[in-house]
């Protein structure tokens, strides 16, 4: 039997203080939640859809309710969900009026021969399995609706600005996990950059660029700008150098630096390994994260902070 870990992420931005301690607080429910599926013997893959449930549930974040808005001022949610046992994926793009865009992946997974369904097809399908729609008014909050503004007077500068440095502005959510059996599952979700223009997708939904899931190696969660960890396959990277015997924490390291160098990119990704390892890295000011292993809880925002809490009294109703 394997010591069974979840580990998530809040995204990797400025994080401004008067949301410190919401996403504190969203990402230790998010991790609790995943905790008490492994605690019952549930899989990893049922452990990271319960800690994205979570997330994209509270408008603290960018995925689900509290999306960003594109600049037509809707909303278009891109989200994936991996095995790491059978390597089997689904995700889904630029999706619509949809409370928790998992779900759908998760969907596409295990009920169709694609890994990726895209826009109005992708919302055909929802229609097919029987996830209903919500008003897009549900899912905006009024932080998105500023940004929105802010954005739409100098769309162009201002993201350039906001990703070329330390300070970028995403709060794309993730979990990792691995279960007693030794399997590993990774899941993101996100709403993308604030009035980015229709139909843009970002790295959350690509199986590589923003994570990956295999047994044989570990499980990567990547956050940041969508552009730059596409353009050097940031999670392809991470896992490329761990297979080859690097240790899990020089690898995220070494993949955000290289991204940085190349490309002028800065994010943060969470990784396990298969042996249960846990590792964060973060080149942004800021990073939600939060990770249980054996009852104790692990999290930090700020670089260099870690906060533990024993969480042991898991059941099948959560954590206390």
């Amino acid at each position: 039997m394997t010591m069974p870990v979840i580990m998530v992420h809040g995204g990797a931005w400025t994080i401004p203080e008067k949301l410190v301690e919401a996403s504190r607080a969203g990402t230790h429910a998010a991790a609790r939640a995943g905790y008490a599926v492994l605690m019952r013997g549930g899989s990893a893959i049922d452990s990271v859809h319960a800690a994205i449930l979570v997330l994209e549930d509270d408008p603290s974040f960018d995925a689900g309710t509290g999306s960003v808005l594109t600049r037509n001022g809707e909303v278009e949610m891109d989200s994936v969900i991996m095995d790491g046992k059978t390597l089997a994926s689904g995700a889904v793009a630029c999706v619509q009026n949809m409370k928790n865009p998992i779900e759908l992946a998760r969907a596409v997974m295990e009920k169709t021969p694609h890994i990726l369904l895209v826009g109005k097809g992708a919302n055909q399908f929802a229609d097919e399995v029987g996830i209903k729609r919500v008003a897009t008014e549900s899912l905006v909050s009024e932080e998105a609706r500023r940004e929105l503004e802010c954005y739409q007077a100098n769309y162009g500068s201002a993201v350039q600005e906001l990703f070329c440095q330390r300070g970028s502005h995403h709060d794309t959510v993730g979990a990792v996990a691995l279960d007693a059996d030794g399997n590993l599952a990774y899941a993101t979700s996100t709403g993308g950059i604030s009035c980015k223009r229709p139909g843009r997708v970002g790295d959350s939904p690509i199986i590589g660029a923003g994570g990956y899931a295999d047994n044989e190696v570990g499980a990567v969660s990547c956050t940041g700008h969508g552009e730059s960890i596409s353009k050097v396959v940031l999670a392809h990277q991470i896992v490329s150098d761990m297979r080859n015997g690097k240790a899990p924490q020089e690898a995220a390291d070494k993949a955000l630096a290289k991204m940085a160098a190349r490309v002028n990119g800065y994010g943060g990704v969470i990784v396990l390994s298969n042996s249960g390892e846990p590792v964060t890295s973060f080149t942004t000011e800021r990073m939600s994260w939060a990770w249980i292993k054996d009852g104790v809880l692990h999290s930090g925002i700020n670089p260099d902070e870690e906060i533990t809490e024993d969480v042991k009294s898991c059941n099948l109703n959560g954590c206390n």
